[in-house]
């Protein structure tokens, strides 16, 4: 392989996991501003967002050859004559959401970048992490420490980021708040479960898998509701005495929204981050006013939220569940167990030594 070219997925055309092709042509990112930091990718792990991006969604700017992924971990091999809190053998995870440094618009002045108009994610907008080598800001990455494993922390920034802004700066959910998250399994609910039982909460959480809703017991879960049953909203208000849930987290969409509303009591939050089963919901104003809900919709994480998770993760917190290894030649594979919604935690690529064995 020339020094100035690497390995990356990419994919022939739009459609399925079978359009995913490994290629070793792809050109290497180059240090293009003092503040830039090339990371050597160890592991990456895949969200609901990756396939999405594979099957072409509104807005996406990717294309035959653009190296896709969004989470990952590595190792920093170069940097910019700016970059100061990194330095190249460090080990970093990497935050997906990039931002203009330059950039003095209300949202970035209020240290809100996913707000911002320039705000992209890897893989999505910008190259991604599925390849061997990736370019992103200093301000991006997080150290973390030699006993934790790659692959969770490959697992780790996109799912956790996305569920604490949700839970705690959305949501502001508090000790003793009743939550309902919905399809327990995926990286979000279970970041949310996590983050939920740490602030005290009583979490409520769903699933058609009884063995998912063992682990999640397992996990801390206080209640366990198969949604494969008609009406799990009148169950709730039922073993509630009618009172319902302060929150619900909702990533379903069309699918559930009824149903959360029907679970939601009077000073409700619903806050939402997706729609993986369609995007047009409805809603009764009448019952909206009455009780006097709060719907929401949430976004990835600023830096500051960045650094307050990754906090949380180098003292041992917020340990994402990994569901199982890949190497990049299985992609297919990786990407198709991410689309059966068998899996319960992250599904995780390996870029560098074999699945499950450290790399330095």
């Amino acid at each position: 392989m020339s020094l100035y070219r690497m390995r990356a997925l990419t994919f022939t055309e739009h459609g399925g996991p079978e359009q995913l092709v490994v290629r070793d042509d792809i050109a290497m990112p180059t240090i293009d501003a003092a503040d830039s930091v090339r990371v050597r990718l160890v592991a990456a792990a895949l969200n609901r967002l990756d396939l999405w991006v594979l099957g072409g969604i509104p807005g996406s700017k990717v294309k035959p050859g653009w190296p896709l992924g969004s989470d990952g971990a590595g190792i920093v091999e170069a940097v910019g004559s700016g970059v100061t809190r990194v330095k190249p053998g460090d080990r970093v995870i990497i935050n997906p959401g990039v931002a203009d440094r330059s950039c003095q618009c209300e949202y970035c002045r209020d240290g809100d970048q996913p707000l911002c108009l320039s705000y992209g994610i890897l893989g999505e907008h910008l190259p991604g992490t599925l390849a061997e080598y990736v370019v992103v800001p200093e301000a991006n990455l997080r150290t973390f420490p030699d006993w934790l494993p790659w692959e969770t922390a490959a697992a780790f920034p996109l799912a956790t980021l996305t569920a604490w802004r949700m839970v705690v700066t959305r949501a502001k959910v508090r000790a003793g708040d009743q939550v309902l998250i919905w399809g327990i399994g995926g990286g979000v609910a279970l970041a949310a479960l996590q983050i939920c039982k740490h602030l005290g909460a009583t979490v409520w959480v769903t699933s058609s898998s009884p063995e998912k809703l063992d682990k999640a017991q397992l996990l801390g879960a206080d209640h366990l509701l198969d949604h494969r049953q008609p009406d799990v909203g009148k169950t709730i208000r039922a073993r509630t005495d009618k009172r319902g849930v302060d929150v619900v987290i909702d990533s379903v969409g069309e699918a559930t929204w009824a149903q959360s509303l029907t679970a939601l009591g009077r000073r409700g939050r619903l806050v939402t981050c997706g729609g993986t089963s369609g995007p047009f919901v409805q809603v009764d104003v009448r019952r909206m006013f009455w009780n006097q809900w709060t719907l929401m919709g949430s976004t990835m994480g600023n830096d500051a939220e960045f650094g307050t998770i990754s906090d949380f993760f180098d003292h041992g917190s917020l340990q994402p569940p990994v569901d199982s290894v890949w190497s990049l030649d299985e992609a297919q594979a990786a990407y198709a167990r991410l689309a059966s919604g068998q899996q319960f935690g992250k599904v995780v690529i390996r870029l560098r030594g074999q699945a499950g064995e450290l790399a330095g």
